[in-house]
This record gives C-alpha cells, sequence and structure tokens, in this order.
C-alpha cells in the first residue's frame, strides 16, 4: 500500500526518481543536457524547494522563476515540455505515493508550471511569484 508524503526523505525518493525519468526523456532530456545541469549542486536545492512548497519549512530561497527564464533564453521551453514535465512528475508521485500531500504536490506542480509558462510567455504581464501559501 503506498502511503503519503510526510517526509524530506519522501521528498528526496519522489525528485530523485523523478529526475531518473527526466534525464531518460526523449523531450525533456536535451534540455538538461543543453544547460549542463549540474544535478548533485542541484537536487539538494528541489528538495529544499519541494520541501518548502509542501510543508513550508523555509528551506528555499531561490528564484525559479530567473532559474527557468535562464534555462528559456539557453534552450527555448515550448508548451510541450511544460506539459512533459507536469505529466513526468504527477506519474512519479502516483508511483509512490496517495493522500493529502500527494495530492497537494501533484496540485503545485500544474500552478508552479502554470505560473512559469505564463511568466515566460506572456512577460508583458510583469514577474508573476510562485506563492507557498495557497
Amino acid at each position: 500500500m503506498k502511503k503519503d508524503i510526510k517526509t524530506r526523505l519522501d521528498i528526496e525518493q519522489l525528485i530523485k526518481r523523478f529526475i531518473e525519468r527526466v534525464k531518460a526523456d526523449e523531450l525533456l532530456a536535451p534540455v538538461f543536457d543543453h544547460i549542463h545541469m549540474n544535478w548533485e549542486k542541484n537536487l539538494p536545492v528541489m528538495f529544499d524547494f519541494w520541501e518548502n512548497t509542501l510543508f513550508y519549512t523555509g528551506a528555499y530561497t531561490g528564484n525559479p522563476m530567473q532559474a527557468h527564464k535562464n534555462i528559456h533564453n539557453s534552450f527555448p521551453l515550448e508548451e510541450k515540455h511544460f506539459q512533459r514535465w507536469v505529466y513526468i512528475f504527477n506519474s512519479t508521485v502516483d508511483e509512490f505515493f496517495e493522500g493529502e500531500k500527494a495530492l497537494l504536490a501533484k496540485q503545485r506542480a500544474i500552478s508552479i508550471s502554470s505560473a512559469i509558462r505564463r511568466n515566460l510567455f506572456s512577460p508583458a504581464s510583469g514577474p508573476e511569484k510562485i506563492n507557498f501559501n495557497n
């Protein structure tokens, strides 16, 4: 039986498996190959981001909008990249977890993806911040 996401170790398991799937994905892997992603450096940041997103720990202080703008400037992202990212993330959640936090993680993935897309593809609307409190 699956359990809910309850700890940082759960988040680490989720994100590590998600990244394995992204690195093997024919659409997303070239993005990260192109920007020479340093996974060792970025994985702890991703753990902090998702821990803060689900548990409001305050552990993450980065700027995901700027990070994605930097990627987009080097490797132009398209709608299909975001759709695949959400699909892989949500199916990875479903692979391991179920429950309130698992559902919240999937909802947040959709919200975050939408906010980043709006920011990249409609910059005239101004920068949008990701709010961890709703």
